[in-house]
């Protein structure tokens, strides 16, 4: 079953760097690499401003620094609790 979320978007992981450039991200958007199968999401860059999502850029920059060799931000957390979130996220 599935469902999808306003304001976020999923993209597949790419095998070589090349193919996931070539997915744009939109001004006002920003990549994010989630799980541990590195699925891609397209997310507002208004998240930036939220406490739930600071909180996880904090984890991530202890975790990972903020160098990601596909160019978007590896965030720490099980892909269904990154969702949770950002579902959260989007009903505010």
């Amino acid at each position: 079953m599935g469902f999808r979320l306003p304001g976020i978007r999923r993209a597949t992981f790419a095998t070589s760097q090349e193919a996931s450039r070539s997915v744009e991200v939109p001004k006002g958007y920003l990549a994010v690499y989630v799980g541990q199968e590195m699925k891609r999401f397209i997310i507002p860059i208004s998240y930036l401003n939220q406490p739930l999502f600071q909180n996880l850029l904090s984890q991530a920059e202890e975790e990972f620094g903020y160098d990601h060799p596909m160019g978007g931000l590896t965030i720490p957390c099980k892909e269904d609790v990154f969702l949770e979130l950002t579902s959260r996220l989007n009903g505010q």
